[in-house]
């Protein structure tokens, strides 16, 4: 640096630091040195703001027995689903609160389960479901979920029937093979 600029930096320090000590001595009196400024922040004050508290929300019948079935209280779960058809006209609502309901009679350890019955009303609320409906998601998902409940359900029917018919076929085998060996050895014997 040459002196003219190292000149023109030490001026430049001093008013900035006169400028700040006058800034500080507004009342004349001298700055406490164990004070804190207060900043001043370019936000909207309280009466500008348009802020709304959201009230707790108040939950159907339907989303009150979503929650009791994730909690695995099956029985009041059904309960709030017969609350939600019960208090709502609306063919949605009767088709939700109904697919719920078959939705915990196809739950094993439900104290409701009847796979049967879960099968027979998936079917009919399949028929009585329509694109153009705007029913809760949670609705739909438990319609796909006894979907393919009543797909692996009849599966394991038609696999049960195969078993049967291939033990009886298995049996007879075994009785033929057996009598096969009587006459084979009866024969050798004499």
């Amino acid at each position: 640096m040459t002196r003219s600029s190292t000149t023109a930096a030490m001026v430049l320090a001093c008013v900035m630091l006169s400028a700040c000590n006058t800034a500080t001595q507004v009342d004349g009196e001298p700055p406490d040195p164990n004070s804190v400024p207060e900043l001043t922040l370019n936000l909207p004050g309280q009466a500008d703001c348009r802020c709304v508290d959201t009230p707790e929300r108040d939950h159907t019948f339907l989303e009150r027995g979503y929650s009791a079935l994730a909690l695995r209280e099956y029985l009041d779960a059904v309960e709030y689903f017969q609350s939600y058809q019960r208090l709502e006209q609306r063919a949605e609502a009767q088709w939700e609160a109904a697919i719920a309901i078959a939705f915990v009679s196809m739950l094993p350890e439900s104290p409701l389960y009847d796979a049967e019955e879960a099968r027979k009303s998936w079917r009919q609320l399949t028929k009585e479901y329509s694109p153009q409906m705007q029913v809760h998601d949670q609705a739909i998902v438990m319609h796909d979920a006894l979907a393919s409940f009543s797909a692996l359900d009849r599966r394991v029917s038609d696999l049960e029937a195969d078993n049967s018919a291939l033990r009886e076929e298995l049996g007879k085998r075994e009785e033929a093979l057996k009598r096969l060996r009587e006459l084979t050895l009866g024969q050798r014997a004499e």
